[in-house]
């Protein structure tokens, strides 16, 4: 899937349109992009979509902020200050359930979960592109249907 975000509500909308198709299951995302590219801003839509009424913080200081949102559970990680890869060991990476979403995966290359979905996020004037891939069976799946909602949302 490749789409183009003019603005960060752009971005915001795509997040909103990954919720909207977001199944209740275990799923792990790899969010890829520089500094600002819009990987919270993803998440934040997406969050929002599914009823969290709150500001959606980056987890680059906490490393991971948990969200309970009716049936989802949903775990946001920032693994940008990760020194050693081991670290993730102490944050239970591998025993976190429901959805998962990774900005940074490759600070923790070999201790991360493979991912279902894999998204990057590039500038490209006047804003952004987002491309999603999907990894497994169940990846796919969700961005096929992504892709659908965010063609329904005028994305």
């Amino acid at each position: 899937m490749r789409v183009g975000l003019a603005d960060a509500a752009a971005t915001e909308a795509a997040g909103v349109a990954l919720g909207k198709v977001l199944p209740v299951t275990e799923l792990t995302v790899y969010l890829h992009g520089d500094l600002g590219a819009g990987k919270t801003t993803l998440v934040r839509g997406l969050l929002q979509s599914l009823g969290h009424p709150g500001r959606v913080p980056s987890p680059t200081y906490t490393l991971v902020e948990p969200y309970e949102l009716g049936r989802h559970s949903l775990r946001h990680l920032d693994l940008y200050r990760i020194a050693d890869p081991e670290e993730l060991a102490f944050l239970g990476i591998r025993e976190m359930t429901g959805t998962v979403l990774i900005e940074w995966p490759e600070r923790g290359a070999h201790f991360l979960p493979l991912a279902d979905v894999e998204c990057h996020l590039t500038a490209a004037e006047p804003g952004r592109v987002l491309m999603a891939e999907g990894r497994t069976e169940a990846g796919r799946t969700l961005v096929s249907a992504w892709e659908a909602a965010n063609r329904k949302a005028g994305l």
